[in-house]
């Protein structure tokens, strides 16, 4: 079991002309963010969205003929699906592909609109899995997983040659890690590269898998994370013996770590990334002071995010940095007191979003009333700012 240098080379001699070449750009904004020298590879621009089409197609194009007429089933949380889906259309290879109750609808329907037949089944991806193989065996249909499959490592090996041929001085890749099919290849190609080259790993923190296997320890891997793409409770037994020796560290990001990164694509570079596919960018926004004044290679892997969960997490950003606030004020049951208030806050500049009464709150006196105002502001001094003017008024604030 190994996948070499030249194999990755041989994937890419495969897929060449099918799949797009992503660009590579220095990031000026991330760079003066983070103090380290920021390179990004913009794979939420493949046509799927997403970098897993290297390694589909390499896997697909390694079929017999006979298994080609036989077809492929598959499991995946939606860019795995997506990508075998495509190529599989194009090379008229039948295609299903078994989803977890939960999948975001974008991956689902971009898994359709391909021409796949999806399968909802299983609470998490080990739960599709099981169904998979289950169809494998009634089916006769070929297994293609995900990331624990030597044509598969290999095809994504091809990501850090494109990266390091674009950004020859980067001197660290961050990749995440899900079943660690992206960066068991991405370490081989780059490390054969640039053996002095440093490549750092990212987890989310409900999914170390991979941690928890190089510690010897079995994972604790349970709940909902906006990483869904990497939320895998076991790393594959062949990325993980391909990478354990060439990955110099694993970072665990928490979920704040990656809502913070897909808000700052969106805010910084103007891209929209899915929580997965920030992963890079989540560790470096976690750990500044590790990576301060290195040459640092990030791999956006995937833009598939649902428009609803964007929207979710630009907010709940806002709200992180006090640009969206709720002052909640007990005041008096009678006309024009919202009217007053509204007028303190707008003379600041205060933009105000929504307004709630509460009048049943037993520690809210009978004839007053609890007013929680949403307002926008341009930043935490400002918030502080509108708080202390309606303090001032003499209107008595319990949440800010």
């Amino acid at each position: 079991m190994t996948v070499t240098f030249a194999d990755i080379q041989a994937a890419r001699t495969r897929i060449a002309g099918a799949v797009d070449r992503t660009p590579t750009r220095y990031s000026r904004k991330l760079s003066q963010l983070t103090g380290a020298e920021v390179w990004v590879k913009f794979d939420n621009l493949q046509f799927t969205g997403s970098f897993k089409e290297r390694g589909a197609l390499n896997r697909l194009l390694m079929l017999s003929p006979e298994e080609m007429k036989r077809g492929v089933v598959a499991a995946s949380a939606g860019n795995h699906a997506q990508a075998l889906a495509y190529h599989g259309g194009r090379l008229g290879v039948p295609v299903t592909i078994v989803m977890p109750e939960g999948t975001p609808f974008a991956k689902i329907n971009g898994t359709r609109s391909h021409g796949a037949t999806v399968v909802i089944e299983g609470l998490d991806f080990t739960g599709s899995t099981e169904a998979a193989k289950r169809l494998e065996a009634e089916k006769g249909y070929v297994f293609v997983s995900a990331f624990d499959d030597e044509g598969i490592v290999a095809g994504q090996g091809v990501c850090a040659i494109e990266l390091l041929e674009d950004a020859p001085e980067v001197e660290a890749l961050i990749i995440p890690i899900g079943g660690g099919g992206l960066i068991a290849g991405c370490a081989i190609a780059a490390k054969a590269m640039k053996p002095d080259i440093k490549v750092f790993g990212v987890e989310a923190a409900r999914y170390p898998s991979f941690t928890a296997k190089r510690a010897g320890k079995p994972p604790v891997c349970t709940g909902q994370t906006i990483a869904e793409g990497i939320a895998i409770k076991a790393v594959g037994d062949i990325p993980f013996a391909l990478a354990d020796p060439l990955v110099d560290e694993v970072f665990v990001c928490e979920e704040a770590h990656f809502e913070r990164a897909v808000a700052t694509y969106v805010t910084y570079e103007k891209t929209v990334s899915e929580g997965a596919g920030a992963g890079g960018l989540a560790a470096l926004l976690a750990y500044p002071e590790r990576f301060e004044g290195m040459k640092v290679g990030l791999e956006l892997c995937g833009g598939n995010i649902d428009a609803r969960m964007l929207a979710v997490v630009l907010n709940r950003e806002m709200v992180r940095e006090r640009r969206l606030i709720v002052y909640r004020i007990l005041g008096d049951d009678r006309p024009g007191m919202l009217s007053a208030m509204a007028a303190v806050i707008g003379g600041l500049g205060g933009n105000i979003i929504d307004v709630v009464h509460n009048r049943l709150a037993l520690d809210v006196p009978a004839k007053g009333a609890e007013f929680d105002i949403m307002v926008e502001t341009r930043d935490s001094a400002h918030a502080d700012e509108i708080g202390e003017a309606l303090k001032e008024r003499g209107y008595e604030l319990r949440m800010g």
